[in-house]
């Protein structure tokens, strides 16, 4: 015969009395956080506060003045950048336009010499060798000339009477005249010349002045 006290602790746990001792910690371990509750055991506000229109703005206008300003400092240092390029092309223009300069000068000497051959008289020569020679410096000169033209290298040559002009002429003396005004040119003594109108060499020139009384 067994004893009512196994009887007790063999026999098997109703179902039903098990399900409702469970139960209750069960839901509360399966229910889903409350967003509220879970923002509150953070320490954080249930609903975020709405931002001042206020300060929206002032932050809105404060973005505007800084891309004004980006698009200013794009805007000069496109322009900055526009001057250097024009700048440059100038400098390899005027490069280009005076590379020659040097050499000119020293062509004025040739220039010179090739003028005073010309000039020398040849009344009463009939050598046709020298009538030859004659005309092939006259040839030579007008190729010469024709180069000057092409690189842009003008003559100075005022006229008596013409009025004295620092930037082309150079005063080598001065003498009184009667028919020149003060401060004109009474004569000229060397070509001067320039190179595309920068001048190489001004015209050396005797300047009148009034007569003494």
């Amino acid at each position: 015969m067994t004893a009512p006290g196994n009887t007790q602790s063999s026999r098997d746990a109703d179902p039903a009395e098990t399900a409702a001792v469970e139960q209750p910690g069960q839901a509360a371990g399966n229910r889903a956080a409350d967003p509220a509750e879970t923002a509150t055991a953070q320490g954080e506000p249930a609903n975020a506060e709405e931002r001042d229109p206020a300060e929206v703005l002032a932050e809105l206008e404060s973005a505007q003045e800084a891309l004004a300003e980006a698009r200013d400092e794009a805007l000069r240092a496109r322009a900055e950048m526009e001057n250097v390029r024009r700048r440059a092309e100038q400098e390899i223009a005027k490069a280009r336009k005076f590379a020659v300069e040097g050499f000119a000068s020293e062509m004025l000497q040739v220039k010179d010499s090739l003028d005073l051959a010309a000039n020398v008289s040849l009344e009463g020569v009939e050598s046709a060798v020298v009538q030859n020679m004659h005309e092939g410096l006259a040839l030579t000169r007008r190729q010469l000339d024709s180069v000057f033209e092409k690189f842009g290298i003008a003559t100075v040559d005022p006229d008596a009477g013409e009025k004295l002009n620092p930037d082309l002429h150079q005063a080598m003396s001065v003498q009184e005249s009667a028919d020149v005004p003060p401060g004109h040119i009474l004569q000229v003594i060397q070509k001067g010349f320039t190179l595309n109108d920068r001048l190489l060499r001004p015209a050396m020139v005797i300047v009148a002045k009034a007569p003494a009384a």
